[in-house]
């Protein structure tokens, strides 16, 4: 069972191509750690020119006490799911960040440190809906971040969606947290190692 951690600051980017749900993954993850964890949390978002298609970021500063930026721009924590997004947010990936990629789309990870799952088509051959791959995502991140209890993250989601796609986005959280515990281990030891540039 994991336990409460007192943040200082933990950034958080999730970025790929409109259409792939991202502003709300980065909404109902935000809403989850504010309300369900009692975490500080802001959230910013921006789309390309083109909604669908084009590029989509959003990003979240969660932390114990008052957050005095709410820009991200040092992350502890990048979710790409498209090759460009990857190429472009990288750099702004700190020593020991984490890397999240979708690995069918994600073909050039930058580095060969990184935590992926074919997040798609989890969505598509498990659930049945390709839309639900921002809920398999969120149900793996909740299961890598140190900080985040699946029960309360799960209860948070199911409040925050309309009834009539409450219980097949159940399904994809507990497929992505499921994978995820599957793919990466029991306590991933992705956390405060240094990455090296290959």
């Amino acid at each position: 069972m994991k336990q409460p951690m007192d943040l200082e600051r933990f950034e958080i980017r999730f970025s790929g191509l409109g259409g792939q749900g991202i502003i709300t993954l980065g909404r109902v993850m935000g809403a989850g750690l504010a309300l369900g964890h009692g975490y500080n949390v802001t959230q910013t978002q921006s789309y390309g020119p083109e909604a669908r298609g084009g590029s989509s970021r959003c990003d979240l500063v969660v932390s114990s006490g008052r957050i005095s930026f709410p820009k991200a721009e040092n992350l502890d924590l990048l979710v790409a799911l498209s090759q460009e997004a990857c190429n472009a947010y990288y750099p702004y990936l700190k020593p020991g960040g984490a890397l999240v990629i979708e690995t069918d789309i994600v073909k050039q990870p930058p580095s060969n440190h990184y935590l992926g799952l074919p997040f798609t088509k989890m969505a598509k051959e498990k659930i049945g809906i390709v839309q639900a791959m921002n809920t398999v995502v969120l149900g793996a991140l909740t299961h890598l971040l140190p900080f985040t209890v699946q029960r309360v993250m799960r209860k948070n989601m199911e409040e925050a969606l309309p009834e009539k796609i409450r219980a097949v986005n159940v399904k994809a959280f507990n497929l992505g947290h499921r994978e995820a515990k599957k793919a990466f281990g029991e306590s991933p030891e992705i956390w405060g190692h240094p990455s090296e540039d290959d």
